[in-house]
Parts: C-alpha cells; sequence; structure tokens
C-alpha cells in the first residue's frame, strides 16, 4: 500500500503535504511545533490535521505489519498462492485482512477438524461438487470407519457438513456480504431483564432501530446498560436474505447433495459466522461511538482550557459544604495564596453573621473583587450568603460559580501534596477554586483530563485512547498559549512541546537553584535538555524582559537572525519590541514572498513573525467569551416558562448542550432547540464556554430538570 497517498486522499492535503508531515513526524518532531514552526514543510496544515493524520499513520503502519505477519504464516503453511498474496496486499482494513487469514489461522479443535481427522474430507468436497449419481447414502458408507468413531453414513454425512460449514464460514467473500447485508438491513435491538425496575436505561427497555442509524450516544448507553445487567442486547440481521445468498453462491444443482449443503449453510450461519459477524458489528459501532465521543470531548475540553484568564483580580476561592464547614482561600492576581480559613454560615452550624463578619474582614484587608464560587454540595446555600454579604458592603464585589470538577482528584493527589504542603485538602481545593478562573489553563493541566466533566460515558471507553487523544489536546492548547519560562509548574511545562516529566521537574529545579531564566538559550544547561528537546520547546517558552526581547515572543530561536534582519530592513531595533513600538511593521510589508526571499525564510514563517513583533506573546485565549459575574441570586423555582436569561454552556453532547443559567442546575438545550437550521452535531453551533441566551421552556422540579430553547428568542 503506498500509505503516502491513502493519507493524502483521506485527508484531502497534496501528496507533498503528507509526506512532508511523516518525514516530520519520523524524526521525532512533535505535532505543535511541525505545526507552528514547520509550515513552509507542510503547506500550513493544522494541529488537528496532522493529529489525524498521525493516527491514521500508525494505524496503517500496523495494518501493514499486520499483513507481513499474515504472508509469513500462510507461506510457513505452504499455502500462499499468488491471487491470496494480492488479495492480502490489496486489503485496506484489518478486518479485512482476518477474513482473508481466517482459513489458516491455527484454530483450536473443532469438530471440522475432528471430521478431517476421521477421514472425512474428501466426502466433503465430492457433496461440494453437487454431481453425485448414487445415493449420497451409498456414497458416505464408504467412509464408515468404526476405528475412527465413523459408525454409519448418517455419522460420516454430519462429519462433511461439519466440515462444509466451517469452509463456508471461513470464505473471505462470504464473511463481507454478510457483514454489509447485517449493517444495511439488521437491527439493534435491546430489552429489559426487569421491564418493572426503575432506572436511567429506562428508554432502552423496548429499543429497536436500524444499526445503520444509532447514534453513538445511544451505543455507548446501550452497552453500559447491558454491562451493568439491566439490558439484553442482540443484533437482528436479515437472516433469510444472507441464508438466500448463500444458497445462490453455492447451490448449483437441486438433488440430495444441495439438501446437505443448505443444512451446512444454516449450521454455518447459526453457530460460526452469525455470533462472529454480531461481535465485529457491536465492537465497529462502539469504536465509531468511542471515536465521536472522544472527539466531542476533545473539543469540549479545548474551549474549557482556552478560556480567557481573569487577570488583576485578587479572588477568594471558596469551596462549599455543610458539617465540615466552607473552605476559603484568597489568592492574589499571580496566583499566590495570601490566607485560607474555614467558615460555618451552611447547616447544621448556620453560622451565617459570623460568617460575613470574617468575609468582610478579608474583603477589606486583601481588597478582594471578586468571590470564585465551587458548584458543589452547600454551593446554593452558599451562594445566597454571598448576596446578602454583597448587598451589605460598600465596595463592588462580585462573584461567579465554577465548576468543581476534578478539583477533589486534585486536591487528594501527590502534585497537590507537593505544591501544597502544609494545606489539608479544603484548602487545596479553595485554591483551585479561584485560580482556575485566574487561569484556568494553567490550574486544569493538573487535572486529569477525564476527571474535568466535559464529556460523556467516559469511563466506558477505550481508556488508553482517550488519554492519549485528551493528552494531544491539552498539548496542542498549552502550546498556543505558551508559557512563562519563569512561573509556569512542572505539570504546565511537561505539555510543551519535547518538554517530558522528567526534563519539566529538572527546569523548575534549576529555577529553584540558579534564580529566573535570562535567556531561552540557557535551557540547554537544564539536565536532560539537549540540543533536539530544546529545538521542540524554545518557541513555546517565553522570558518576560529577559536579555533577548525576541524570547518574549512566538518567534522561534533558529529565525533571530532573520527577524533582526527584518526589522533592521523595516527601520526598527530589538528596543522597539521592548517598548512595544512595531505594532505598525505589517503595513510596512509590500511584498511578503520578494522580503522573504531576501531573508532566506519562508513566506509563511515571515507572516508569522511579523504577527509576532505587532503583538508580542499574544494570548489567543483573547478572543474567547468572558464568563458571566454575577451579583444575585437565582433559583430553580424562580424560573417560568418564557423567561429569557444569559447562559454558559457547561458542556456539548451528541443530542444537546447543557448551559449553566446560575441556578445550580444546568438546563439542557435539545440539539433540535439549539438553531434554526438543521444540525447533525451541536458542536456546529456551540461551543463550551459560549454565552448564550436562552428561553425557558419548562421547570420540573421534582426531577430537578430544565429544558431551555435558543430559538425564537
Amino acid at each position: 500500500m503506498d500509505i503516502i497517498l491513502k493519507l493524502s486522499e483521506e485527508l484531502g492535503i497534496k501528496k507533498g503535504q503528507a509526506e512532508a508531515a511523516v518525514k516530520l513526524i519520523d524524526e521525532g518532531n512533535t505535532i505543535p511545533f511541525i505545526a507552528r514552526y514547520r509550515k513552509e514543510a507542510t503547506g500550513a496544515l493544522s494541529d488537528e490535521i496532522l493529529r489525524n493524520l498521525f493516527d491514521r499513520l500508525t494505524y496503517l503502519r500496523n495494518l501493514e505489519d499486520k499483513k507481513q505477519t499474515v504472508l509469513a504464516s500462510i507461506e510457513e503453511q505452504g499455502k500462499l498462492t499468488e491471487e491470496l498474496k494480492a488479495q492480502i496486499l490489496a486489503a485496506e482494513t484489518q478486518v479485512a485482512v482476518d477474513d482473508l487469514y481466517r482459513p489458516y489461522r491455527p484454530k483450536r479443535r473443532t469438530s471440522a477438524i475432528i471430521a478431517k481427522e476421521k477421514g472425512l474430507e474428501p466426502l466433503a468436497n465430492i457433496i461440494m461438487l453437487q454431481m453425485l449419481k448414487t445415493p449420497l447414502a451409498d456414497e458416505a458408507a464408504q467412509y464408515i470407519n468404526e476405528e475412527k468413531e465413523v459408525l454409519t453414513a448418517e455419522d460420516a454425512i454430519a462429519g462433511a457438513k461439519d466440515i462444509i460449514a466451517e469452509m463456508i464460514s471461513d470464505d473471505a467473500d462470504y464473511r463481507t456480504k454478510i457483514r454489509e447485508l447485517t449493517m444495511k438491513k439488521g437491527r439493534l435491538i435491546s430489552s429489559a431483564k426487569d421491564k418493572e425496575a426503575e432506572s436511567v436505561y429506562e428508554m432502552y427497555y423496548e429499543f429497536d432501530e436500524a444499526l445503520s442509524k444509532v447514534a453513538g450516544h445511544r451505543t455507548l448507553a446501550i452497552n453500559r446498560g447491558e454491562n451493568e445487567k439491566i439490558l439484553t442486547v442482540k443484533i437482528e440481521a436479515p437472516v433469510d436474505e444472507i441464508i438466500a445468498y448463500l444458497e445462490k453462491k453455492i447451490i448449483v444443482h437441486e438433488g440430495e447433495c444441495a439438501d446437505a449443503i443448505k443444512e451446512a449453510i444454516a449450521d454455518a450461519y447459526d453457530r460460526l459466522i452469525a455470533p462472529s459477524i454480531e461481535r465485529e458489528i457491536r465492537n465497529d459501532l462502539t469504536e465509531k461511538a468511542e471515536d465521536g465521543a472522544i472527539k466531542v470531548f476533545g473539543k469540549n475540553l479545548e474551549q474549557l482550557l482556552m478560556q480567557p484568564p481573569i487577570a488583576g483580580q485578587v479572588v477568594l476561592g471558596w469551596d462549599p459544604a455543610f458539617r465540615t464547614g466552607c473552605k476559603l482561600a484568597v489568592v492574589d492576581p499571580t496566583g499566590k495564596v495570601l490566607d485560607t480559613t474555614v467558615i460555618y454560615p451552611t447547616a447544621p452550624q448556620n453560622k451565617v453573621e459570623e460568617a460575613k463578619t470574617v468575609l468582610k474582614k478579608l474583603i477589606s484587608k486583601y481588597k478582594i473583587t471578586l468571590i470564585s464560587l465551587g458548584n458543589g454540595t452547600a454551593s446554593r446555600e452558599s451562594e445566597q450568603v454571598i448576596v446578602s454579604l454583597l448587598k451589605e458592603i460598600p465596595v463592588q464585589v462580585q462573584y461567579i460559580i465554577v465548576n468543581e470538577a476534578g478539583a477533589s482528584v486534585y486536591s487528594a493527589s501527590k502534585l497537590a501534596t507537593e505544591e501544597f504542603p502544609n494545606f489539608d485538602v479544603g484548602q487545596r481545593s479553595a485554591t483551585s477554586m479561584a485560580r482556575r478562573l485566574q487561569d484556568p489553563l494553567a490550574e486544569l493541566v493538573k487535572i486529569d483530563p477525564k476527571s474535568i466533566g466535559v464529556g460523556q460515558y467516559q469511563h466506558d471507553m477505550n481508556q488508553k485512547k482517550l488519554s492519549e487523544a485528551l493528552g494531544g489536546v491539552v498539548e496542542d492548547c498549552v502550546n498556543k498559549v505558551g508559557v512563562d519560562l519563569n512561573t509556569a509548574s512542572a505539570s504546565l511545562l511537561e505539555y510543551i512541546s519535547g518538554i517530558t516529566k522528567v526534563i519539566a521537574k529538572n527546569i523548575v529545579t534549576y529555577r529553584e537553584e540558579n534564580g529566573a531564566f535570562k535567556s531561552r538559550a540557557e535551557l540547554l544547561k537544564v539536565a536532560k535538555l539537549g540540543p533536539k528537546a530544546y529545538e521542540q520547546c524554545a518557541g513555546f517558552m517565553r522570558i518576560a524582559g529577559g536579555k533577548n526581547p525576541l524570547d518574549g515572543t512566538g518567534v522561534h530561536p533558529e529565525s533571530y537572525d532573520a527577524t533582526k534582519e527584518l526589522l533592521a530592513k523595516l527601520g526598527y531595533t530589538l528596543d522597539d519590541v521592548t517598548n512595544r513600538t512595531v505594532a505598525g511593521i505589517s503595513k510596512k510589508v509590500s511584498d511578503y514572498k520578494k522580503l522573504a526571499a531576501e531573508l532566506g525564510i519562508g513566506e509563511l514563517t515571515l507572516q508569522d513573525i511579523v504577527k509576532e513583533l505587532e503583538k508580542p506573546a499574544r494570548d489567543p485565549r483573547e478572543d474567547m467569551p468572558k464568563p458571566i459575574l454575577r451579583s444575585d441570586v437565582l433559583e430553580m423555582k424562580d424560573l417560568t416558562p418564557g423567561m429569557v436569561l444569559k447562559g454558559t454552556v457547561r458542556n456539548v453532547i451528541d443530542f444537546g448542550a447543557f448551559v449553566d443559567i446560575g441556578v445550580h442546575q444546568d438546563g439542557l438545550v435539545h440539539i433540535s432547540q439549539i438553531c434554526d437550521r438543521y444540525i447533525k452535531h451541536p458542536l456546529e453551533a456551540v461551543s463550551v464556554g459560549d454565552i448564550v441566551e436562552v428561553k425557558v421552556m419548562s421547570v420540573d422540579l421534582k426531577k430537578q430538570r430544565i429544558q431551555l430553547t435558543m430559538r425564537n428568542i
């Protein structure tokens, strides 16, 4: 297989682009580095296309390896023909290779193998020829052999049918056609083991849908219901059509032999083909559903990580609770913890006035302007205390409710213990509440992406595949934003292109022992950070106020000479970069192609350098919608149909989007209510973090459900 050609066709890119990307990957370059600093080579392929290319490249190379293994195995058996070799080499999926290998794969002792050991293969071949002139029983009688336990002609025919059934089952063409027919006309059916039992799977108690139409989230829900022993699941195939297809392909003359073959066909399908095809289809549905869910999870995670930081504010992080009290942490604009305490305004203590006194003192002492309240247990009660307090104080303080997902996982982690050895889990959690508002990316990278709470069915899927995909998303986000080399934590640094966990720790250790980095080049003094890792990471590391102002931009050190030459040509100096007086540089470039040739760099690289010089280290998160800050409380009982509110999209799933409208229970906007035009997936219209206007359709206080619409507002 020409893998490069295949990749270019599948991804809709030029063959040269695919070739360059594969070469760069094979040389050990990371996806963020290739996407950002090797645009000339790849024709500016995005990180998303490059990751898809990498996944397909891995699959296709594994497929080629599998073909070689299969060919070697068949050749060893002395059964490899040129025709079979050509078929295997032309196969485009692992399933197709498996189908072709099936007749030659070493098997456990099947009934067909036992029949062959009894010498019944010639009889099976005679039946398959369908040219017998004498009665079949007479022909079969010749194979009676008491020693081999073939006691009657019927025994011989039964053994021959076992051999025929396996021959039919092992035929790759038949299996391909049966798989296609089942997918095209089969149905997925689920039923309840106990119809009276209440569960979240009630909509699947009598579920029946065409396999070709089953949505991914339904597949994952049904799988979970089956695993929890609540549902029974089966595939209903078009059996009559499949049997008719096999009979038409195999039977050429009617007669006794044809009757025996028909019985073998029915047996082959029921016993050998149907169970494995059902398994394959269920696995395929699951894999596709998982891939879809991972893609949605990844998109949601990206939007969450790229939320704009709320800079320049002293934030009070509030981790709500009942019995154990609400933990508070005051965090300055740089993320440093200034103070921590515990208050007890909620049940059973209900010390509201005492809590307000503590809060007023903290607000006055540290000039707190924002309260970041976690959305967990006792959040509603805490919010009422906050709103009441805000009405009593003379200064303007706002609050925001942040998603607590993953905070408890982080608070109890080894990383949190190392970061705050003298804090208990509550203090760490309150600190996390404040910091994930100040810089969501820097704080959320400390948490396993699976625990961040923007996916669906994440615990039911291939965990390795999920972790790799989400790790890639985090890596892309961190590298898009870049990191401050002198303040970034090890957990943030390890997502930078070319940096391993060990090197990230070594960077922090070097910083602690030698003080702040003065230049990017100093990175080469860090233990285990060699020239290759430096090449991969340097452009994403920022040094504010360092020796070289270019170290504070996204310009890669390999382009420093060209950048200095560019500045000189256009009448600027490095001091102008420091003083931010190169804002109009793009207006001075009339011909990028000509200038790039003069500087000895690519045109795309030149465009990126000019962009960086105009807005050094510009944070791409600035373009994202800002979170909604609140100063008053709204409860679910206050909602009435027709009410129009502003909200924040918290999660996007296959069938809709959950929107936080400030009542502690996210409302669902069903996919049909997102916009007036038809959309296949909610992600076509909304993303996590979007600020949207919604109208209340219905409120169910008992079930704690809110139905919202974004249409006709």
